[in-house]
C-alpha cells in the first residue's frame, strides 16, 4: 500500500544538523536560540571536542563544541539563516543528515516541536 502522494513518514522529515562552534558558550546560545525559534526541537552540546583541519593554507588541531540539533526538512532554511546570523566564523561547518529509521514517537514529537 502507497501513502498518499505529498505525505511522508515521519522519518523522511526528520534531520539531524551538526553545527560545530568556538566554544560551548557560543553553541549554547545557537543551541537556545533555535529551540525557541522552534526550528529545532532539541539541541545536544557536545564540549570538548578536537576538530583537525586545513584552513587559509595551514593545519589547525583545535577545540571546538559540537551542536547536533534535531529539526525537519521543512525548516532547515531557516535554521540554516538562524545559526550563519549567530556564528562567529566565516565558514561555519553546518550539515543536514536525514534521519533514515528512528523510534516513531520521537521523530512525531520532532515534528511536533519544530512548527513553520
Amino acid at each position: 500500500m502507497q501513502r498518499p502522494s505529498g505525505t511522508k513518514k515521519p522519518s523522511e522529515k526528520a534531520l539531524v544538523v551538526l553545527v560545530t562552534a568556538r566554544d560551548s558558550q557560543e553553541a549554547l546560545k545557537i543551541g537556545k536560540r533555535v529551540v525557541e525559534a522552534r526550528l529545532a526541537a532539541c539541541a545536544n552540546v557536545l564540549s570538548p571536542i578536537r576538530s583537525i583541519y586545513r584552513w587559509e593554507g595551514k593545519m589547525v588541531v583545535g577545540k571546538e563544541t559540537l551542536v547536533i540539533l534535531k529539526s525537519t526538512v521543512d525548516r532547515y532554511r531557516a535554521l540554516e539563516k538562524l545559526v550563519l546570523e549567530l556564528h562567529s566564523y566565516q565558514v561555519p561547518e553546518i550539515i543536514a543528515l536525514p534521519i533514515k529509521r528512528g523510534f516513531r514517537q520521537y521523530l512525531g514529537w520532532i515534528l511536533s516541536e519544530v512548527h513553520t
